[in-house]
């Protein structure tokens, strides 16, 4: 029996669903939506937080200040009601509405941009905004998850490890690319772990994280708009690339077997299954992680008419979810990027969750 008086005191950290039934290749997806938040962030959220109370930035008049395009900020607003902080969440028009509400009745304000910047788009816009309300109030402080190292070491403290004690025979590892906060904590684990593990990135068409051309990303969560500052390329082995067409055929065909999952998880096992079918994959022990549950997607991947409307017709049309006409699996740049910093906001910042 678990007894909890904080909800971020509670989190699910060694539920895996064994996809081979379902997609007929050997993936086990680690779910991490199964606490008070809903998904992964709540890991780094609460990191964060501890760290910025440690250094005593955060006092009983401060005011949490952070952008997100939902996950981290459901995360923010849950721990801030725990221990009696104000938060302000600066998402953009593109924020699930459910995600909206979520934060809202948790006690948050939440200003929502609906004007994109002419440069940089709806996140420049945000961060912009973000800078403004610390240059006006010193009671803000900004958390900044797209530079902050307390992101990634979460996870190098939590998640790395939870794998590594349930699959010690652990091959290859599949993580989804946003602000790389996951990213960075796993592979930074497992790159000193008793035995090679293959670290694949998951992104999505459409982000640059990886070197890829910038288009459209309606999706929140995975993807970014310049080279995120926590990224180390000499950690990741492989980068797949997906495009949303084919993140909503993965969900719709989870979701069609009982399991629904959030659009981050559709990208990571699409990715993780066009790896698969590209490589000798046989009697190797593959992990993958689903950073939420698809809830909060209801209105979006879930909806027939949001998804006919973006994506076509034909785009919910029965087959393997990773679809052959999708992009090829290429390699991940090996040359290090800058490093992540101190932990303050960096002028170029991308979509994160």
């Amino acid at each position: 029996m678990s007894v909890i008086s904080a909800p971020y005191t509670f989190n699910e950290e060694d539920l895996y669903v064994d996809l081979r039934p379902i997609l007929g290749r050997g993936l086990y997806l680690k779910c991490e939506g199964f606490n008070f938040a809903g998904s992964i962030k709540l890991k780094p959220a609460t990191e964060m937080v501890e760290a910025a109370e440690r250094a005593g930035v955060l006092t009983p008049r401060s005011v949490l200040l952070e952008s997100s395009s939902g996950n981290m900020g459901v995360a923010l607003s849950m721990i801030a009601a725990s221990k009696g902080y104000r938060f302000r969440c600066v998402t953009d028009s593109r924020c699930n509405l459910s995600t909206r509400l979520v934060m809202k009745a948790l006690g948050a304000q939440v200003h929502v941009i609906t004007e994109p910047s002419a440069e940089g788009g709806f996140l420049r816009a945000r961060i912009d905004y973000v800078r403004a309300l610390c240059a006006l109030d010193d009671r803000y402080v900004w958390l900044s998850q797209y530079t902050n190292p307390e992101n990634w070491r979460a996870h190098y403290l939590r998640t790395g490890p939870a794998i590594a004690r349930s699959f010690p025979k652990l091959d290859v590892l599949f993580v989804g690319a946003g602000t790389t906060g996951t990213l960075m904590g796993c592979a930074r684990y497992f790159r000193h772990w008793h035995r090679r593990v293959r670290i694949v990135a998951v992104d999505s068409v459409g982000s640059v994280t990886f070197g890829g051309a910038p288009g459209r990303r309606m999706l929140p969560g995975l993807g970014m708009s310049v080279s995120p500052p926590l990224l180390d390329t000499s950690f990741v082995d492989d980068a797949v690339h997906v495009e949303e067409a084919d993140t909503i055929r993965a969900c719709h065909h989870l979701a069609r077997r009982g399991f629904l999952f959030g659009g981050s998880t559709g990208t990571v096992v699409s990715g993780a299954m066009r790896w698969l079918a590209a490589h000798d994959s046989a009697g190797l022990t593959a992990v993958a992680i689903a950073p939420d549950l698809g809830e909060r997607y209801l209105e979006t991947v879930y909806q027939a008419n949001w998804v006919e409307a973006l994506y076509g017709e034909d785009v919910l049309r029965p087959g393997d979810p990773a679809a052959d006409s999708a992009p090829p699996v290429r390699e991940a740049e090996s040359a290090p990027l800058r490093d992540a910093g101190d932990g303050r906001a960096s002028d170029t910042v991308g979509e994160g969750a």
